[in-house]
């Protein structure tokens, strides 16, 4: 769980610092504007953008019930954020699966991927996408119930 947060709390802790050090030589104004950008970035990078994840397990579970895709993540991945933001509202849609979180969500990324723990990665209909088109993922979402 401490892995998740990491970058967050790095990023909050480094514009606190900074907002500490101007706030010290006399810019009280642009340190607190520089604070929230900080902090802002913070939440960005954060787990809490993310639709709630599940195991493995139950990601597949579910997605064999219902056909929806299941998500590969990691908190921190650029790629990732990318592709959370601009699925929009139809992220909830998808099973999300931490691989940081869990040592059999990793395997299946790693035996995808040739090795290499690439996310994200989407396993749909039984068939694995490294990075997809967040585009392409978004009208798949559309067609599925």
């Amino acid at each position: 769980m401490i892995r998740a947060w990491a970058p967050s709390a790095l990023i909050a802790l480094t514009g606190a610092i900074v907002a500490a050090w101007l706030t010290a030589s006399g810019h009280a104004g642009f340190a607190a504007v520089l604070l929230a950008v900080y902090l802002a970035l913070a939440a960005a990078v954060s787990p809490l953008i993310f639709p709630r994840s599940v195991n493995n397990a139950e990601a597949r579970r579910r997605a064999e019930a219902d056909g929806r895709p299941v998500i590969f993540w990691r908190p921190g991945c650029a790629y990732c954020m990318r592709l959370r933001m601009r699925l929009g509202r139809d992220a909830r849609r998808a099973h999300w699966v931490n691989i940081w979180r869990d040592a059999d969500a990793t395997a299946t990324v790693r035996e995808a991927n040739d090795g290499n723990e690439t996310v994200p990665t989407v396993v749909l209909a039984g068939r694995s996408y490294t990075n997809p088109d967040p585009a392409w993922l978004r009208e798949q979402l559309r067609f599925l119930p």
